[in-house]
């Protein structure tokens, strides 16, 4: 089959799917990225978000963490990891002697799924057509970046890199085979230990992320 006839196959399977594929130009610079996601309407989160949450930090970045999706901080802001679990996991990184400002941040999902409980805004769980939509950009941002250490931080983020079998409880903390980094980790989402009620549980599970980040930081 003509290469031409191929790619244009390609392009209308990835626009019958509702994928970002299409969207994403293969010479296209990290900035460019940003700009062109600024616009993405490839699933219908697009409607609820204020905006799209695109990852940030530097070009150069050797770590890259990846998360489920803005929150309602990050939403309204266009900011990723400044809500609540951001500042948990600047907290984290701190003890664990990561600078976060040599760090790149992103999420699956670039937009904030949410549904309205009063005056608030709750966070619901993308769904996989909605993960499956947006993960071209977070593949795009991975091959910008070339990342030697890449961290899945929660489930969400892990099976959508790892495969739908990955495990974070089962794996978490120990290095994966992946094409995707050379060093791949998964741990926990920082969202997660602000659930936890129990002081004593909660001081706990922090101690144990912050342990999974140092390790990170030996591999540095």
């Amino acid at each position: 089959m003509p290469r031409k006839v191929q790619s244009d196959k390609r392009k209308k399977q990835q626009r019958e799917e509702g994928t970002a594929a299409d969207l994403i130009p293969s010479d296209a610079t990290l900035d460019e990225l940003r700009e062109i996601a600024a616009h993405c309407q490839a699933c219908y989160l697009w409607r609820k978000g204020t905006q799209t949450v695109f990852g940030e930090g530097p070009s150069s970045a050797k770590l890259m963490f990846v998360g489920e999706q803005p929150g309602d901080k990050e939403d309204i802001v266009g900011h990723p990891f400044v809500g609540p679990a951001g500042i948990r996991l600047d907290r984290a990184l701190q003890e664990a002697g990561i600078d976060r400002s040599k760090v790149y941040v992103t999420n699956v999902v670039k937009h904030f799924k949410w549904i309205p409980k009063g005056n608030r805004r709750l966070n619901q769980t993308p769904r996989a057509p909605e993960i499956h939509a947006c993960v071209p950009w977070l593949l795009a941002e991975i091959a910008r970046i070339k990342p030697q250490i890449l961290v899945c931080l929660g489930a969400i983020a892990a099976k959508a890199l790892l495969g739908n079998d990955f495990s974070v409880s089962r794996r978490r903390g120990k290095l994966v085979k992946s094409d995707l980094a050379p060093k791949v980790m998964a741990t926990v989402h920082p969202s997660s230990l602000l659930r936890i009620r129990d002081e004593k549980d909660r001081h706990a599970e922090t101690a144990r992320f912050i342990k999974d980040l140092k390790k990170v930081t030996d591999l540095l």
